[in-house]
């Protein structure tokens, strides 16, 4: 009797939990950007899940930054960002981090959906989408002459978020952190991701340029949990411009 009880209770619940650990797909899109005027570097990131911030965005001063998203492996980042300061090209980062993925979890988080975009001190940029991202789901870049960025997004409206997110970042002027900024505008405003918004990110990097002594983030800002999680990275943004104001004066 209780050997059939147990065999009920495996039959029942561990289905269930089965299901539990099957976390869904983060739908999120970024912005990575270079400004040759400053020698800045950087990304931005938005959404549907709690504090995006927390594993998307990895940045060097001086290599490179990496966004590491959809079905989301954070190992890529640093292991991206050894890459770059190796020197390798952004191309090759791409594959051989995701070539060298030994798939751990294909049945529930498979390395097929993974999402990976890498920037260079150069401005030199690559993205990978897997084929079983879900959709829509892909990359755009800039005209790579005088612009330089990539955009990439899962569960999106359609491919015109990261067109029109590539497209304000080329025509945005001023700060770095304005025109990765106006890019999550530009991509919410043509649907953005599917399932709403909740978190934003934006990291900047370059030698020297914190504000601090031996300080190389430009600026480091998360918004964890917000129902208009852009528009308070906007105010966060602006009020880091009055602050370099100041300094300035």
């Amino acid at each position: 009797m209780r050997r059939l009880l147990w065999v009920a209770f495996i039959a029942l619940v561990l289905p269930g939990v089965a299901r539990a650990q099957q976390w869904p797909p983060v739908a999120t899109f970024s912005i990575l950007g270079y400004d040759p005027a400053t020698g800045e570097i950087g990304g931005a990131v938005q959404s549907r899940v709690f504090s995006v911030g927390n594993g998307v965005l990895w940045a060097e001063a001086g290599t490179g930054v990496v966004a590491t998203q959809a079905i989301v492996d954070v190992s890529y980042g640093p292991q991206a960002l050894e890459l770059l300061r190796r020197r390798i090209s952004p191309e090759a980062v791409v594959q051989l981090v995701w070539g060298a993925d030994p798939d751990p979890r294909p049945e529930n988080w498979t390395k097929q959906g993974r999402q990976l975009a890498v920037i260079n001190q150069r401005g030199e940029v690559a993205a990978l989408t897997g084929p079983k991202a879900s959709a829509w789901a892909g990359h755009a870049r800039c005209d790579q002459t005088k612009h330089f960025c990539t955009a990439q997004g899962n569960i999106l409206a359609g491919e015109a978020v990261v067109k029109r997110m590539v497209d304000a970042f080329s025509r945005t002027e001023g700060h770095l952190s304005l025109r990765l900024l106006a890019a999550l505008e530009a991509g919410q405003a043509a649907g953005g991701d599917t399932r709403g918004m909740q978190s934003a990110a934006m990291l900047i990097v370059k030698e020297d340029g914190g504000v601090w002594l031996n300080n190389d983030v430009v600026l480091r800002l998360q918004v964890d949990d917000n129902p208009e999680p852009i528009r308070e990275l906007r105010r966060l943004v602006e009020k880091a411009a009055e602050q370099r104001s100041r300094i300035r004066r």
